[in-house]
């Protein structure tokens, strides 16, 4: 995009304030960092990672190893009726669990079940039906995992909505900031014009109506100038709402602080619109949240569908004297030592597991429209905000077009005024003319950038 005057004309008032107030200028990428770093919501986004990685963390303790001890005795009147001693070790595997331990029992009461003295075992316990391709435990640590991946994306989809509302605060506080020079500026030409010219109506040279006529024009410009500056300080306390230290207390910009008012000429886009729609179907965080979510709903169904096969759990356990259950291991040892059994269970009618599969299906297509809502929802939005941008850029080349104009009349006018051959009322018309278009050119250059931001912010892109 050319720079056109109005593009320079502000470009001088930028300067023009920051070297004479000796102002310190708040860059907008330090700005957006702080943010990344400090504002609350920013860490609030990071927690919620962490908080995922403890809860698989905690989905992986299924799988820990655990020692425990079953001990009892009882004696009474003198008789040891009986004492159990059994420390065991259970190992979790993908399938199924192995256990080893060893058994120290006796006293008169001992029950016949028990084996008397030391002895010691090794075995396994195996699911062949419902619990062989997935159980609770792997559905929990698979859907933790799957978790862990949607706190990703909630990280960045927070961080997504909060950097937005910090890029507009930053354009409507660098906007204001243009506008309160702009209108500093003009009140000083009238300043200096109304001085003029009372020199001149003392030496007869002007009426006294051009005195009062230049007086009511900068009456209007200090009007406007107050009223930019209520909206500076408004948005520069809106900009305060986002600055937060390391030690997550917030602060006030200082007074001299100003916004980088360049920022608002560098909204050219670096994409096409077909391009920003495809981040945004397949990188938004917000489709990608409901991608995990599908995937997660997907290792529940395929859990509720174990339970329409029956419980068929087998169980062997190695046997042996003394504490070492491999010792003296030969055949003769298998074929005497063991302790084996099977586990079988299943529902006629299957009513429970059938019921809880057809639930698991429906929540995957009430997600699955969610879904394609959400991706119809945002590939309009980012249509939307960039056909405005594209609308918007026209706009702002028009508006400068424009403003040159009114400022080659206006200087034409005051140049017809100076030679006495116009009268101080055009003078002002074509002035107001003037200001009146580079106020709006500064407003749409808001907007523009505004949109600019809003179409990365649509396809989920700020981060």
């Amino acid at each position: 995009m050319k720079y056109s005057i109005s593009i320079l004309f502000l470009t001088f008032l930028n300067l023009t304030m920051a070297q004479n107030a000796k102002e310190k200028v708040l860059d907008l990428d330090a700005f957006i960092t702080q943010i990344k770093l400090y504002h609350p919501l920013a860490k609030q986004a990071n927690l919620q990672v962490d908080k995922a990685k403890a809860e698989l963390l905690g989905a992986k303790g299924a799988f820990d190893p655990t020692v425990s001890v079953d001990a009892s005795r009882k004696t009474f009147d003198g008789k040891n009726y009986y004492f159990y001693t059994n420390p065991e070790i259970k190992i979790p595997l993908p399938v199924g669990d192995i256990k080893t331990g060893i058994e120290n029992n006796g006293g008169q009461f001992l029950n016949s079940e028990f084996s008397s003295g030391q002895t010691s075992y090794f075995g396994f316990e195996l699911p062949l039906a419902k619990g062989l391709l997935l159980d609770k435990r792997r559905a929990a640590l698979q859907q933790a995992k799957i978790c862990r991946n949607q706190s990703e994306q909630e990280r960045l989809r927070m961080l997504n909505d909060l950097l937005f509302d910090a890029y507009v605060s930053y354009g409507n506080w660098a906007g204001a900031y243009q506008l309160y020079n702009v209108f500093n500026n003009y009140v000083k030409i009238s300043t200096d014009r109304i001085r003029l010219i009372r020199l001149a109506n003392a030496s007869g040279d002007r009426s006294v109506m051009d005195t009062l006529e230049a007086f009511t024009q900068l009456q209007n410009f200090q009007l406007l100038q107050a009223d930019a500056l209520v909206k500076l300080t408004t948005a520069a306390l809106e900009i305060n709402t986002f600055l937060w230290l390391d030690s997550d207390s917030s602060y006030l910009l200082p007074n001299n602080t100003i916004p980088d008012a360049f920022q608002l000429n560098n909204t050219i886009a670096a994409t096409t619109l077909e391009e920003f729609i495809s981040k945004g179907l397949t990188q938004n965080p917000t489709i990608n949240e409901y991608n995990f979510k599908i995937d997660a709903l997907e290792v529940e169904r395929k859990l509720k569908q174990q339970s329409l096969l029956p419980t068929l759990n087998a169980k062997a356990n190695l046997l042996n004297k003394d504490y070492w259950a491999f010792n003296g291991l030969s055949g003769n040892l298998l074929q005497n030592n063991y302790k084996w059994g099977v586990d079988f269970k299943i529902p006629i009618f299957l009513r429970e597991a059938r019921g809880d599969v057809q639930k698991a299906k429906i929540k995957i297509s009430e997600t699955n429209l969610q879904l394609n809502q959400k991706k119809w929802e945002v590939e309009n939005k980012v249509r939307n905000y960039f056909n405005e941008y594209v609308q918007l850029q026209n706009q702002v080349n028009i508006a400068n077009v424009t403003f040159n104009n009114y400022n080659s009349l206006y200087r034409s006018e005051l140049l017809r005024f100076n030679n006495g051959e116009s009268s101080l009322f055009l003078v002002n018309s074509r002035e107001n003319k003037a200001l009146e278009m580079l106020q709006k050119t500064i407003e749409l250059r808001i907007k523009l950038y505004k949109s600019r931001y809003a179409i990365d912010w649509s396809a989920g892109q700020l981060r």
